[in-house]
């Protein structure tokens, strides 16, 4: 058995069967070992940064890690901004990174880099095998600091001539630690700071499934405390029979006003709320002045457990909690408006659907009309590079092959991946991709003005605009194999939609803003 067989057997009994791929010379014996040897299900990309977007979608959605196969430094590269947005989200990762022969590095060839230099900012762990039977062992090692609370991203090197020695073991996964309880004296300070009035519950990490979020509804019941949720999240489960919740919003200002009335703030799972970006003039934490902020339990511990403590030590009822009744707004007709569209998709969003959303300027008023949907799951975009959207999709309808997959997705941050779309068709995977045509970086015209830096001239403008040529997402996606149409007014987006909705495989339809 050589390192490359023994690497794909160590995943395999580490729980590791899903690679998301784009390989090169110095990861072909890795290539053969996995055709060998069944069990693993790979899927090729067409862009490192796919790889590891859809990594992230299959995480959030199993809780489990996939493996990536990436190309040397320059392949890993490519991977990074994604590999940011899954390490802001917590998810578990595998990375495989092929490397040159240990005795061919020193010629500094084209290729040759520093790859754990280029891993290590994107990483929990990092290790490269020095020889063959090394490598079991250390894909064993990854699996498990890719397992690890709350969530990591392994990056394992694999030089080629450790792939293609000989006398390789299987390596053994190490027990992984159960996530650390939060103490009960944590327990009775956050008890008596929401007790006391003008306090706020704020939820991030896994205290966003629906069974804390039912938790968190009923302390709010028992304390008079209001619950909100961090700006961007992994994974947070809404709809009707859930608790409705809101977020944090993204402009400062808006932000400030917000949590303006809370004189203690309980963090499960979250972080200090704190904005996006500074800007001049404006605070960069967000809540106010001396208001108290307690930490009852960090991403890294049983937040479902420390909510359930929490409801018992304020005496909170089961059944008390205030779920969201089924309440889909009309299906809008007339102009193509940001309350149309966010009222199509509140009105014809199936029944636990999975949404990836990278919308960004056009969604940031989604929630409201989407609240009453029926129960579904909401991906968002935690690390804020964008291009992570149609690949987030993509893993996640590789996780959850019997669930619709909604990707919501802007014209400028799907361009930074649009590969993926591709990948979906080869693998018919079930995914409607809604892309909002507004033929700009919306989002930077309203930064350009909020740090203070003037009104966009000519030059300014053509920096920030997607026109000359107008880009073209019916073309575009059929040219990587998706069905597609466009919508200029919301009976057509509707229509569309539901189109989209009905196929059982990728779908994309253009929204002409």
């Amino acid at each position: 058995m050589n390192g490359a067989e023994s690497l794909v057997h160590t995943l395999l009994k580490g729980g590791v069967d899903v690679c998301f791929t784009n390989p090169g010379t110095s990861e072909m014996h890795f290539v053969a070992a996995l055709d060998k040897i069944e069990g693993m299900r790979c899927i090729l990309c067409l862009f490192e940064g796919v790889v590891s977007g859809a990594a992230d979608g299959y995480a959030r959605m199993t809780g489990k890690p996939a493996a990536t196969l990436l190309h040397l430094g320059p392949g890993l590269g490519n991977a990074l901004a994604n590999l940011h947005n899954a390490k802001k989200a917590r998810s578990p990762i595998v990375n495989v990174v092929g490397e040159h022969a240990t005795y061919h590095i020193q010629y500094n060839t084209p290729l040759t880099s520093d790859i754990a230099g280029i891993a290590r900012p994107v990483s929990h762990w990092v290790k490269s095998a020095p020889d063959a039977a090394s490598v079991g062992p250390f894909g064993a090692e990854a699996i498990a600091a890719a397992r690890t609370a709350p969530g990591q991203i392994a990056t394992l090197i694999l030089p080629a001539d450790t792939a293609w020695g000989d006398n390789a073991v299987v390596g053994t996964v190490p027990a992984i630690p159960e996530r650390e309880a939060v103490d009960g004296k944590s327990i009775e300070e956050a008890a008596a700071a929401l007790k006391g009035g003008q306090a706020l519950l704020l939820l991030g990490a896994g205290a966003l499934f629906e069974a804390p979020l039912e938790a968190a509804g009923t302390i709010a019941a028992a304390t008079g405390c209001n619950v909100m949720a961090e700006g961007m999240n992994t994974r947070l489960q809404r709809g009707a029979g859930r608790l409705p919740i809101n977020r944090i919003p993204y402009p400062v200002p808006q932000a400030l006003e917000v949590l303006k009335p809370y004189r203690r703030i309980v963090l499960v799972g979250a972080g200090r709320p704190a904005g996006f970006f500074a800007y001049p003039g404006m605070p960069s934490l967000l809540a106010p002045e001396g208001c108290e902020i307690i930490t009852l339990a960090r991403p890294e511990h049983d937040c479902a457990a420390a909510l359930a403590a929490l409801a018992d030590a304020v005496g909170a009822k089961r059944g008390t909690a205030k779920l969201q009744t089924l309440a889909r707004p009309p299906r809008p007709t007339g102009a193509i408006t940001l309350d149309s569209i966010a009222a199509a998709i509140g009105a014809l969003l199936p029944e636990n659907a999975i949404v990836a959303d990278e919308s960004v300027t056009t969604g940031r008023g989604f929630y409201p009309l989407t609240a009453g949907a029926p129960a579904h799951d909401w991906l968002q975009n935690r690390g804020g590079s964008i291009g992570l959207g149609v690949p987030l999709a993509t893993g996640a309808a590789v996780a959850c092959p019997d669930r619709k997959v909604v990707c919501l997705e802007g014209d400028g941050s799907g361009m930074y991946t649009l590969q993926a779309l591709w990948t979906q068709a080869r693998e018919n995977l079930d995914v409607t991709t809604l892309v909002f045509a507004n033929r700009s970086y919306n989002i930077l015209k309203g930064e350009l003005a909020n740090v203070g830096a003037g009104n966009p001239g000519p030059r300014a403008h053509d920096m920030l605009t997607l026109d000359r040529p107008t880009l073209d997402w019916v073309d575009i996606a059929a040219s990587m194999g998706v069905e597609a149409e466009k919508a200029h007014d919301a009976d057509e987006l509707c229509r569309a939609f539901e189109r989209g909705l009905a196929v059982k495989g990728p779908y994309l339809v253009e929204v002409v803003i």
